[in-house]
């Protein structure tokens, strides 16, 4: 990913907590194998954090997962942006975002491990289904296992940009950062949201 400094993420807290919050991953194989799907990070382990996850069986590219180097692309809010919104001219449209990528060596976890990750995900995004034996009974979630793949991905580099318009003077800044929060489009409304919880590019 081409990253200008003005952009990059360089704080690795910064990359755990956005990998946390926008955990569901476009997952891209050596050879060009596709999935999209949701990844748990666990940051204690490794020096970079290993990310957990599972493909359908069936899926071609679970077959080519294990001991491959594989790029993982998570994805913050984004938005277009009009010239209209700086304040000032020459200007140009423009789309501002926030992305992580993390690249990282694959192992193939077995049922055990892979019941573990399960657990770790569902946890993440819904703890109370853990308990519920009557829709989740463990039969059924080791029934299902059979037909997934699950994994971990030993994380070796991240790369986290950041492109919000904060190169820009701080009143073009201001005027943008207005715009997208009085946007009917939520789309938006989240990356205005986004900006000013960390403090980039709203003029302040």
């Amino acid at each position: 990913m081409y990253v200008p400094s003005r952009f990059a993420m360089h704080n690795q807290a910064d990359i755990m907590q956005f990998v946390r919050r926008y955990g569901f991953a476009t997952l891209i194989s050596a050879d060009f194998q596709v999935t999209h799907l949701p990844l748990y990070l666990d940051e204690n382990e490794g020096e970079f954090g290993t990310l957990y996850g599972h493909l359908a069986r069936a899926n071609p590219q679970a077959a080519t997962l294990h001991h491959s180097t594989v790029l993982a692309i998570f994805t913050g809010p984004h938005a277009y942006i009009s010239p209209r919104w700086y304040g000032k001219a020459p200007m140009v449209p423009t789309w501002n975002y926030a992305a992580v990528h993390g690249t990282g060596t694959v192992t193939v976890l077995d049922d055990t491990e892979n019941a573990r990750a399960m657990a770790l995900l569902v946890a993440q995004y819904e703890p109370d289904l853990l308990q519920d034996e009557q829709l989740m009974p463990a039969e059924y979630q080791q029934k299902l296992r059979h037909a997934v793949v699950g994994f971990k991905i030993h994380m070796q580099q991240w790369q986290g940009k950041e492109k919000l318009g904060q190169h820009q003077p701080a009143p073009a800044q201001a005027g943008v950062w207005q715009q997208l929060q009085q946007s009917a489009d939520p789309h938006s409304q989240l990356l205005a949201a986004y900006m000013a919880a960390r403090n980039i590019g709203t003029g302040q």
